[in-house]
């Protein structure tokens, strides 16, 4: 495909991208795109936790516990949403069934960009292995408690439509300008994205709106 042909990409053009930057385009839209488009990665105190908790889990490979499967690090993908990337533990069950588990920081609360996250995880694994995925978890790393996630039509829709986001993100190749909110204190890119600086109500910006005004 052309530069400059106006249809989008086809399955087979399409570059896959990270399953995890839903997560990122849940949270913040600038932040996915200051990730795929700037190339700009970062870390601080919640990500090298991250990194702790997902530690055992990033191990590939598997282990049988009371007839279950624990199948770590199982890299998926999705021809059909240009996706891939892994899951951390994939329960297989006795039945046959496949069921997804999610390490995150925090204690047990839902949080709609990690349930996204791991729908098109179940996604990618009904593409792969061509039966329904019904159900998933997220494991809490300060609670230890595990929170179970029902893949239903809603959140399957919702998942879809931001995996299409994503793409025409991507695609754009622009960064959105900054909206300052209290989760961006604790965003790893946010000594990079300066959204108090750069926001659409800063002061720097409304000194160049009123210096192009008069």
């Amino acid at each position: 495909m052309s530069a400059n042909d106006p249809r989008p990409p086809s399955q087979e053009e399409r570059e896959p991208l990270p399953l995890s930057l839903l997560n990122d385009l849940l949270y913040c839209e600038r932040r996915a795109a200051l990730k795929t488009v700037e190339g700009y990665r970062s870390a601080n105190a919640h990500t090298n936790r991250g990194d702790i908790v997902h530690e055992h889990a990033d191990l590939s490979g598997f282990e049988v516990a009371k007839g279950v499967t624990l199948l770590r690090a199982l890299p998926v993908w999705s021809h059909r949403l240009g996706l891939n990337g892994k899951c951390d533990i994939v329960e297989r069950r006795p039945d046959g069934s496949l069921f997804p588990v999610e390490f995150k920081l925090g204690k047990r609360r839902t949080w709609k960009n990690d349930d996204a996250q791991l729908c098109a995880q179940a996604l990618c694994l009904e593409e792969m292995f061509g039966f329904p995925v019904r159900h998933g978890a997220i494991f809490h790393a300060d609670s230890k408690r595990r929170r179970e996630v029902e893949f239903h039509d809603e959140l399957r829709a919702s998942t879809a439509d931001a995996v299409r986001r994503l793409h025409e993100l991507v695609r754009s190749s622009t960064v959105p300008q900054a909206e300052y909110c209290d989760a961006c204190q604790e965003c790893s890119l946010f000594d990079v994205c300066l959204p108090k600086a750069t926001g659409a109500n800063s002061r720097a910006i409304r000194l160049v709106r009123q210096l192009f005004e008069t």
